[in-house]
Formats: C-alpha cells, sequence, structure tokens
C-alpha cells in the first residue's frame, strides 16, 4: 500500500520512518518503546512516556505529518 503526501507517494515502511522521526523530533526522545503501526487508515502508535504532554505531542507529529489519516495513541503515561 501506498500513501501519497506533497505528492510524492509513500509506501508504508517510509510513512513509518517519517512518523517516528516526527515524533522523536517533537517529544525530544522522550517517548520509550515507541512503536509505530499502520493498518488501512489507521495509525496506532504505541510506547510509554513520563507526561501527558508527550502522549499529545506525539498525536500533534502524526497529525502534522499523516494528516489524512486516523491516529489511535496508546502510549502509556506513568513514572
Amino acid at each position: 500500500m501506498d500513501f501519497a503526501y506533497d505528492s510524492q507517494p509513500l509506501s508504508v515502511v517510509e510513512l513509518i520512518n517519517q512518523i517516528e522521526q516526527a515524533i522523536r523530533a517533537k517529544t525530544g526522545s522522550r517517548i520509550q518503546a515507541l512503536q509505530i503501526e499502520i493498518a488501512d487508515r489507521l495509525i496506532i502508535v504505541s510506547g510509554r512516556t513520563s507526561t501527558y504532554y508527550n502522549k499529545q505531542l506525539a498525536t500533534q507529529a502524526i497529525r502534522e505529518t499523516a494528516d489524512q489519516m486516523l491516529v489511535q495513541n496508546e502510549v502509556e503515561v506513568g513514572g
């Protein structure tokens, strides 16, 4: 499956890499065990972080990178 963003088709692997880089940049790499899955038009992100703010930043990074897709944020927040 290919996705078109910025007029360039992206493979699933390329899109996952872009999303991962965007999340790491936006959160300062504060999400441990970061995992990203794509199922149809749904992006599922999981991992662990110490603050709800970082979880929100991850969602924002995904929306900025792949705004045509739905986001399911399963990042766990806790010390």
